[in-house]
């Protein structure tokens, strides 16, 4: 099989020869993947303040982080501080066929990797940005006029970069939406099939008249909406926490619904112990409980959760030798 059929075959459940393997640092990598290109109309902005950096993006939201800590951050100053300034939001051009000329050319690479096309956002992640969590949240109940103008405008936005990915030549699309504490989801089933379970099924129903998988990041324990994400057309959940769930639960309804996972060893519980016997056989554990709709990957940010590269070496020699590679 090619890397493409396998990982198509093991989001599917279609009897895949092994788990489909995505690791940087010239590991194996059955995934070639390419974002948005830059804008030319805007730039950012960033500035150090004693040991925090302040940014901007695109939608000029204001974020902040510890120079010494992870990549991304927190929302400082959201675009978004009063409801009176939502005609006036500087849209992101995002839909700019311009801006996938990179995406076109790494996809149009001769060879048979699965090409995965990453969104710059999703309904509910970029509206909570744009008026910052807390706010956002009583919003939901308060403000349900000025919430549905706001994510109309967003999937709209997002709508017309599908469409631009699939014009580029992606097999599948990638987002992330962290829905969930380590406990329990940050909305209830009954709101979030109310007012955002419309969004996602526009979303996915748009990729997939366009031949495109749906993959799903969300961190956090996410058990009690998984299955409206799957009605909606979630293709393949995303987890880099999935010791969060009952892993043979989570793998039974997966295989039930013919719904992939693609997943490192679990990056809070396992990898930042450190513990080799541990990472290794959580690994093979892994390997053993979600086989044929599988993809294992490495962490992104190593770094950013105390994790060394030789502990991550570990995981990933265990799965090369539980699929007998």
């Amino acid at each position: 099989m090619t890397s493409r059929e396998i990982i198509m075959r093991n989001i599917t459940h279609d009897n895949p020869e092994r788990p489909g393997l995505t690791f940087d640092r010239g590991r194996l990598n059955d995934i070639r993947s390419a974002g948005v290109g830059p804008s030319a109309h805007w730039q950012q902005k960033r500035r150090v303040e004693g040991d925090i950096e302040y940014y901007t993006d695109e939608w000029g939201n204001i974020w902040h982080r510890f120079v010494y800590g992870s990549k991304g951050g927190e929302i400082y100053r959201p675009a978004i501080e009063d409801w009176a300034q939502l005609k006036d939001l500087r849209i992101p051009d995002f839909d700019n066929p311009a801006r996938y000329e990179r995406m076109r050319r790494v996809f149009g690479a001769e060879d048979s990797k699965f090409k995965l096309a990453s969104i710059p956002g999703w309904v509910f992640a970029t509206s909570r940005y744009l008026r910052k969590m807390e706010i956002y949240f009583m919003d939901l109940v308060l403000e349900r006029d000025h919430i549905e103008e706001l994510h109309d405008i967003v999937t709209g936005l997002y709508e017309r970069v599908i469409i631009q990915c699939a014009k580029a030549g992606a097999d599948g699309i990638f987002f992330c939406e962290d829905l969930g504490t380590q406990e329990r989801v940050l909305i209830g089933p009954a709101m979030w099939r109310d007012i955002f379970a419309p969004h996602y099924k526009r979303l996915c129903g748009t990729a997939h008249a366009h031949g495109l998988k749906v993959i799903m990041h969300s961190c956090g324990y996410n058990w009690e909406l998984l299955d409206d994400l799957m009605d909606c057309g979630i293709d393949c959940f995303q987890f880099d926490q999935p010791a969060a769930y009952d892993q043979e639960a989570l793998s039974a309804k997966l295989r039930e619904r013919k719904v992939g996972l693609w997943s490192p060893v679990d990056i809070q519980k396992i990898m930042p112990t450190g513990d080799k016997k541990l990472i290794q056989d959580e690994a093979r554990r892994m390997v053993e409980t979600y086989r044929g709709g599988l993809i294992m990957k490495n962490y992104g940010d190593l770094a950013g959760i105390g994790v060394k590269e030789e502990w991550d070496d570990w995981a990933y020699h265990a799965i090369l030798e539980a699929i007998g590679m």
